[in-house]
Order: C-alpha cells, then structure tokens, then sequence
C-alpha cells in the first residue's frame, strides 16, 4: 500500500512541476479518488484537460472530483468497477470524450446526455440494459462486444 501511496504523489508531482495538462493515475490500485490529491494539486486543476483512472479498482467518484477538475476534456475510466457517475459530469462543458468501458454499468448514465460538447462515449464490455436517451450531438458511442441482454441492446444509439 505504500508503494501504491508513493506512486500516486509522485505522478502526481510530475505533473505539477513538469506543468502537465494531463494527470495519469492509471493502474495505482485505486478503490477511490483520494482526497488528497485534491489538497496537492488544488493550484493548477484548471489546467488538467486529461485524467486517466483507467485500471484501477474505482467504486464511485464523487460531485467533488467533477466539480474540481472544470476544464477536462477527456476522462479514461476503462477498468474499474463503477455503477453509476455522479449528476455533477453534467457541468462539464469542456468534455469531449469519456471512456467507461470495462466497468459494472447497469444503466446508460443520462448525466452524459447533459454533457452538449461530448462526443465519444466508450460503454465497451459493461452489461448496459436501457440506453433510451442515448444519441443528441454524440458522434460515436462505442459499444463493441457489447455485453446486454440482446433484446435490450441500445437501439437508440
């Protein structure tokens, strides 16, 4: 755990000092996004356009992490084991692509569909069953090896 720990600060310092607009903390064996790494990069989330949490073992994500990281652009959440993303994706304006595939979703998360600058949208290999508001100004949605119950796939998309 505490190689894990020093993984993810020196990432993260990386990014700070080398002034990155791209934050990667894939593959840390995350569960969360720890609040910590609200408090070390609090002086430059403005200028984080790109997260990778792929790989980890991620349950949720919090309001907070939306709400804190305003200017992302494309978020890679491949690999964990998320159900659901919180109301607060709503507001990012700046978001153009999200990776979601590889994760426990049941429903398509309508949030998205709030989202107007989004254009990709990868639900690869989750067990999505209803995905009635699927579409508006989406470009691609990527369901390839789609895993729903075949009579319930997205006809919409």
């Amino acid at each position: 755990m505490a190689q894990a720990v020093a993984n993810v600060a020196r990432r993260i310092n990386a990014t700070m000092e080398e002034q990155r607009d791209s934050l990667d903390l894939s593959d840390c064996g995350l569960v969360s996004f720890p609040d910590g790494v609200f408090k070390m990069i609090r002086s430059c989330t403005d200028n984080i356009q790109k997260i990778s949490l792929a790989n980890n073992q991620i349950k949720a994500l919090s309001n907070k992490f939306f709400l804190t990281f305003t200017q992302l652009r494309e978020v890679d959440l491949q690999g964990n084991v998320l159900t659901t993303l919180p109301e607060a994706i709503a507001n990012m304006q700046h978001l153009i692509s999200i990776d979601l595939s590889r994760n426990k979703l049941r429903v398509f998360p309508e949030h998205l569909m709030d989202v107007s600058s989004l254009q990709h949208i990868s639900v690869e290999g989750n067990q999505i069953t209803d995905g009635r508001r699927c579409g508006r100004n989406i470009q691609r949605v990527d369901v390839r090896k789609f895993e729903a119950e075949p009579q319930r796939n997205l006809k919409d998309v």
